[in-house]
């Protein structure tokens, strides 16, 4: 600084204005050129980095940007307020929150890298993640971003004078009727970290519960409540809490989609039941939809009130909900033409009554 004044000295006396004055205006002029040219700057690494193979770059930029503009207000502010006596008391009190603008805004650098690998580690282009992998990813960024953040809170709070070990202490007190009064708020939380840790689901699951009227696709995790967007298409908030005294089905992790199926043909059809059940079969197993590595069974199984009953037990190699209930319907209309083209008819619940034929009575007349 004294350099700066002593450098801007002859300009002052040549426009007749103060020394401090003129060093100002130079440092709000060096600010204005600083913040533009740093744009520039960032703005032609950005460019650069786009040709680059590799995508950590643009991730790095952009955690960097705004923040290092603002290190650099922050540092020509102090500057300023050191060449004004009577700024002398405001300059001391605000040097004393220096170390904290300088503590946030490298948390705020940090909050914006995690939050680029994040988006990076999750981004389209590095293809379709498994689930479980989203969860965990989410997960992982989620929690560096609470422990960065409560980490610089203890360094701010040193910093502004207070004692950190004095704070746990009657925290360690205060602890206690705070979690009677927020222990629904506590519920929710460990419910939220439980999730991220155990990873039943993520984000873009279909789940659904068989204890509550819970189903959809979710659409947010968060450290309170899970967003679901219900098939109806509407939100439903569920607390986190509910999460961990509820079991959770998750069709998305399904590895196959199951085709189990009671077909009957009529008492009638018998002598042909065995060929039915051999072409099915072997239609089923010549499928190119049909996963030949499962189960897959075609078996005739029980003698009905009406008909003579066969099962199909088999598995598609799809789980989209849509495309497995275009396999079931060809599946089923094969079974369809086999049964026709051998003679037999799908039964239909039938009665049969016999009547007996009533017998004259002795001594009736005739």
């Amino acid at each position: 600084m004294v350099f700066l004044r002593d450098l801007l000295e002859p300009v002052a006396a040549f426009l007749h204005v103060p020394t401090d004055t003129t060093v100002f205006v130079a440092l709000l002029l060096g600010g204005v050129v600083g913040h533009y040219g740093i744009y520039r700057i960032v703005k032609a690494l950005t460019v650069a980095a786009d040709r680059t193979d590799t995508r950590w770059d643009d991730v790095i930029l952009y955690a960097i940007f705004p923040p290092i503009q603002w290190v650099m207000w922050v540092v020509l502010g102090l500057l300023s307020l050191s060449l004004f006596s009577a700024l002398d008391g405001i300059r001391e009190a605000l040097m004393t929150f220096s170390d904290t603008a300088i503590l946030l805004l490298v948390g705020w650098l940090c909050h914006r890298l995690s939050r680029g690998v994040e988006e990076e580690l999750l981004g389209e282009h590095r293809g379709a993640l498994e689930s479980g992998e989203r969860a965990t990813i989410s997960a992982v960024a989620r929690l560096s971003r609470i422990v960065l953040w409560v980490i610089a809170g203890i360094m701010i709070l040193q910093s502004l004078g207070v004692s950190v070990s004095g704070l746990l202490a009657f925290g360690g007190v205060g602890g206690i009727a705070v979690g009677f009064a927020a222990r629904d708020l506590l519920a929710n939380f460990l419910g939220g970290l439980s999730i991220f840790l155990d990873r039943p689901f993520a984000v873009g699951d279909w789940i659904r519960s068989p204890d509550r009227e819970i189903e959809g696709t979710v659409e947010d995790v968060g450290w309170r409540v899970t967003r679901i967007r219900t098939f109806d298409q509407r939100p439903l908030y569920v607390p986190n809490s509910v999460f961990s005294t509820v079991a959770i089905e998750n069709p998305s992790r399904m590895r196959n989609r199951r085709i189990y199926e009671t077909i009957g043909v009529r008492y009638s059809d018998a002598a042909v039941m065995a060929t039915i059940v051999a072409e099915v079969e072997a239609m089923l197993r010549g499928h190119e939809a049909i996963d030949p590595t499962r189960t897959l069974i075609v078996n005739f199984v029980s003698f009905g009130a009406s008909s003579l009953d066969f099962f199909v037990y088999t598995f598609t190699k799809t789980t989209d909900w849509v495309t497995y209930h275009g396999v079931k319907q060809e599946i089923l209309l094969n079974i369809l033409e086999i049964i026709d083209r051998l003679g037999a008819e799908i039964a239909f619940p039938t009665r049969t009554v016999l009547l007996d034929p009533m017998e004259p009575r002795a001594g009736a007349e005739e």
